[in-house]
């Protein structure tokens, strides 16, 4: 015996009429989107964090630049290469902060 023949055996036995049986039901496919309570919150959530990590951001880089500035005057070459590492780690910060927020945005654009 083929496994087609048995296959049809099988769908074809009493009780288990598989391939005469009604399609199923079409289910409705809802929107990809928030309900509006919650997309409300995750956007205020989200609109805080980046505005603290951009602040943190911005005091990170006016301190490197702090430390530079010290470090240059008065003679200390790690002190002023500690504040450039700062300054570096604060733009790579606020960039990072930036692209994810614009990547998170494309991929939601893209889902709805």
């Amino acid at each position: 015996m083929m496994f087609m023949d048995a296959f049809h055996a099988l769908a074809h036995a009493p009780g288990l009429d598989v391939l005469a049986a009604d399609p199923a039901p079409v289910v409705p496919k809802p929107s990809p989107a928030l309900p509006a309570a919650v997309n409300t919150q995750v956007q205020t959530i989200l609109n805080w964090t980046a505005g603290f990590g951009l602040a943190a951001a911005v005091i990170g880089g006016l301190t490197g630049w702090l430390l530079v500035a010290v470090g240059h005057n008065t003679e200390r070459a790690q002190l002023a290469a500690r504040g450039k590492q700062s300054v570096l780690w604060s733009l790579c910060g606020a960039g990072g902060i930036g692209l994810t927020s614009s990547m998170v945005l494309a991929v939601y654009n893209l889902s709805v």
